[in-house]
């Protein structure tokens, strides 16, 4: 027999709920700790007076039986993506190589990526089991019980508040973020020493509207073409949003760029990013328009360059985990994965 224990899990993205929601069913009492104001971690969409760009994650596809029977308690959430075949493009945005079929369904959530993540955090949030808008800064032992945990937190307004009395707590978020917390504990916690291996790199994404494209006889702005990976030096990945299922009709793209242009411009401005991705857009599609909507949104941590090589980390002396995509690779279904098996670790 499970005996219930008080938990804590850092984040509140794809890994984080899928291990939040394992442990509430196992009988634990957990609180889910989110620095954001929304779930979805990069499962993220950005909404917008054009409609909503999936600025993070795009797609994501389905190996594991396991991920297969969590999609199978959201029916209708998710739908295939017919990306109109994907294409390799060369800097001047020619067709190098057009993809073979993919073997398995590229998936999206509707009506954007965060959906999922926020239907499966749905049940958390109606039990008051999830804290939004708080960061947490600090791991130590609790000040009433040094068996146990307590969190510090910032929020809104810097207002500070310490979250006691927990048996566990688990990091679900990025291996820097997970690193660097840990070692802001007052308890040397071994498992930072693990994470330092994993590499992580960063992704500068460009989101566009052009709303003009929606005038009688248009359909369309430039290629035929909703989806394609490219070697342009900056850009990596495009998507036409609308081309999406239920994401609605207003020309929008989705700009990602590759990992050594991002890690090179780390520190500019995201008025530099823009110009320069727009410039780079215009080269591989050959849309030369005034988009209506231009933005750039920086994900420091995106893309696992090395990855940790197990599923999950669990310290059990000191009962902390940790887990994400960056424990496996870089996959949606990583995530979750990665989430599962350290709540099934800690049950």
């Amino acid at each position: 027999m499970t005996v219930p224990r008080n938990i804590a899990v850092i984040g509140a993205g794809m890994a984080g709920i899928a291990c939040a929601r394992t442990l509430v069913q196992a009988g634990h009492r957990v609180t889910v700790f989110e620095r954001s104001a929304t779930a979805g971690g990069r499962m993220a969409t950005r909404l917008t007076e054009f409609g909503g760009f999936d600025h993070g994650a795009q797609y994501f596809t389905v190996r594991d039986p396991r991920f297969a029977q969590a999609l199978a308690t959201v029916p209708g959430q998710c739908r295939p993506w017919s990306a109109n075949t994907v294409q390799v493009l060369d800097a001047l945005g020619h067709v190098v190589a057009a993809a073979r079929p993919s073997r398995e369904s590229h998936w999206v959530p509707t009506p954007g990526m965060n959906a999922l993540v926020s239907r499966w955090a749905l049940p958390l949030m109606d039990a008051h089991q999830v804290e939004m808008d708080t960061r947490i800064t600090h791991i130590e032992p609790d000040a009433l019980n040094p068996q146990r945990w307590q969190l510090r937190s910032e929020g809104p307004q810097d207002a500070r508040r310490v979250f006691s009395g927990f048996d566990t707590v688990l990091l679900a978020m990025p291996a820097a973020q997970a690193h660097a917390l840990l070692q802001s504990s007052s308890v040397a916690l071994p498992m930072a020493r693990q994470i330092d291996k994993v590499d992580v790199k960063p992704c500068w994404t460009l989101m566009l509207a052009f709303p003009q494209a929606m005038q009688p006889g248009l359909t369309t702005l430039g290629p035929q073409w909703n989806a394609a990976r490219s070697t342009h030096h900056r850009i990596a990945w495009l998507a036409r949003e609308s081309s999406k299922p239920k994401r609605g009709p207003i020309e929008r793209w989705t700009v990602q760029a590759s990992a050594a242009w991002s890690e090179e411009h780390l520190n500019d401005d995201a008025d530099r990013v823009q110009a320069k991705l727009l410039k780079a857009f215009s080269e591989v599609t050959g849309i030369r328009a005034q988009p209506s909507f231009a933005t750039a949104h920086l994900w420091r941590y995106a893309q696992t360059s090395r990855p940790l090589g197990s599923s999950h980390l669990w310290d059990a002396k000191n009962n902390i985990g940790a887990c994400g995509d960056w424990c496996i690779g870089h996959r949606v279904e990583d995530a979750f994965i990665s989430g599962l098996e350290l709540a099934l670790t800690v049950v």
